[in-house]
């Protein structure tokens, strides 16, 4: 399916092809769709998609990236042609990785913007909670978290800072299940975060969404002109997209909170998961092109940005931000400032 400028491949053992200036998309030798290549800036293949050796080149020639995605949206390559970056900005990107004082102030914002969006998905639940005792516990949970923003100026080190981080979320995701209807409950239980592969429904739907951001901050960081994998959170490992991970961070609410509006209103439903031998869960495809539909729509949402006080797509915010850290990182006194919902 085509949604605004990105092309996204749901369909289990989809072949892609050049057709002329044309991406052709075939199953089983049928042809399913025909895209002209100028309408696309990003084509997203999610499982067992085929691609043409003629496609990919051409993909890289004109620009567009080529994004792969196991079943369960985790991110397993990209490809793109020449990368026309600002040296100088990443050249000052570099630089201030080995600035202790710059690295762990960028920590701090990118982890207090988690938490305080994470804070307001837990005080909309406690206001609409049709139990006192379940908004009882979820305002005790917020309190636990402003107490981690409170405590974060004070930490002096990264490890600190991601030991706030992890024990923030765990508080968190422990108040999740409270969020969802209490019909809904047995069947998308949440035990804690789990990963690679998802344990339970909530977690398989959560990496999932949880990709598509991590794509759009990947891909706006590289617009910056920023390296995505040169991060300050985030520990550095070869392959790893460290920044656009930091990045990610103040968008993993947002993820959060579509995953419960798709269970809380019916979108979703356990037959829509498949369980996967190990234990791992996975979306079935259908389910999956239901869920890539309703993030682009979210990602129209109209969302007051703080900063620049006036209405911004939150699909538009990651590119936003990116710019706001690109200004971090090439002047001084200019601090990184989080993305926060009001």
């Amino acid at each position: 399916m085509q949604l605004l400028n990105t092309l996204y491949v749901t369909l289990p053992d989809a072949w892609l092809r050049l057709d002329n200036d044309t991406l052709r998309v075939e199953v089983e030798r049928e042809t399913r769709l025909r895209v002209p290549l100028h309408h696309l800036g990003a084509v997203v293949c999610f499982g067992h998609t085929s691609l043409s050796a003629p496609l990919m080149h051409r993909l890289a020639d004109e620009g567009i990236a080529l994004v792969l995605l196991d079943d369960n949206g985790r991110f397993k390559a990209r490809l793109e042609g020449t990368v026309s970056g600002n040296v100088l900005l990443r050249q000052a990107q570099f630089q201030r990785l080995s600035d202790t004082a710059f690295t762990l102030d960028m920590a701090r914002a990118c982890v207090a913007g988690k938490i305080k969006n994470a804070r307001q998905v837990l005080q909309r639940g406690a206001r609409e909670a049709k139990s006192q005792d379940e908004a009882t516990r979820l305002v005790r949970l917020a309190a636990d978290l402003a107490a981690s923003l409170r405590a974060l100026p004070q930490s002096e080190t990264l490890d600190q800072v991601r030991g706030l981080e992890g024990e923030a979320a765990r508080q968190y995701f422990s108040g999740l299940n409270l969020l969802l209807r209490p019909d809904q409950r047995e069947a998308f239980a949440l035990d804690g975060r789990t990963r690679r592969p998802p344990r339970d429904r909530i977690n398989a739907l959560l990496s999932f969404l949880y990709a598509m951001w991590m794509n759009d901050c990947r891909s706006a960081l590289e617009a910056a002109g920023l390296d995505p994998q040169a991060g300050f959170l985030h520990a550095l490992r070869p392959g790893r997209a460290a920044l656009a991970l930091d990045l990610m961070e103040e968008f993993r609410p947002w993820a959060d909170r579509l995953a419960l509006t798709l269970i809380n209103r019916g979108q979703l439903q356990a037959r829509d998961f498949v369980l996967r031998e190990g234990g791992g869960v996975a979306l079935q495809p259908d389910a999956r092109k239901a869920v890539v539909v309703a993030f682009q729509e979210r990602k129209k949402d109209e969302i007051t940005h703080p900063l620049l006080a006036q209405p911004v797509p939150l699909g538009l915010v990651p590119l936003v931000q990116a710019r706001l850290l690109a200004r971090a990182v090439r002047e001084d006194g200019a601090p990184y400032i989080p993305f926060v919902a009001r």
